[in-house]
């Protein structure tokens, strides 16, 4: 787990890294991760999955109003860590996903990544790690 650890700060990526950050469902990405994936491919419009070099998972509804409950947000996890076994050849560098904006805990958020525990190439907030050993 320990090399499994994703930056504090992500301010650049390797070729194969991916950016994964929490969205909303209007694909409106304009504060906090969400903005800075743009500089990596992230589409305006465009709420989950695989962007650019960045991957959205929704956590706030589309008029950004309100955070999306843990059961809204676990089918976008879900998705993300099929798609990740799926593609072993790219790095995914998870923020702090929901934990920002939308003022979810990591104590809330990192059971939804338990799936993800045995998959090498995501790699998790160190706060998610502590929350699922």
């Amino acid at each position: 787990m320990k090399n499994r650890i994703s930056p504090e700060e992500i301010i650049k990526l390797a070729e194969n890294e991916v950016f994964v950050f929490g969205s909303n469902l209007s694909g409106r990405h304009g504060k906090g991760a969400a903005k800075k994936a743009l500089t990596w491919g992230a589409k305006w419009g465009q709420a989950a999955g695989l962007q650019g070099r960045t991957y959205g998972i929704p956590t706030k509804d589309a008029a950004i109003k309100r955070t999306l409950t843990i059961i809204e947000i676990k089918p976008f996890v879900d998705e993300f860590v099929e798609f990740a076994k799926a593609n072993p050849k790219l790095i995914f560098l998870v923020t702090e996903v929901g934990c920002g904006l939308a003022g979810l805990k990591p104590k809330e958020v990192a059971p939804l990544f338990q799936k993800a525990i045995d998959i090498e190439n995501i790699h998790l907030p160190a706060r998610f790690w502590h929350k699922l050993k």
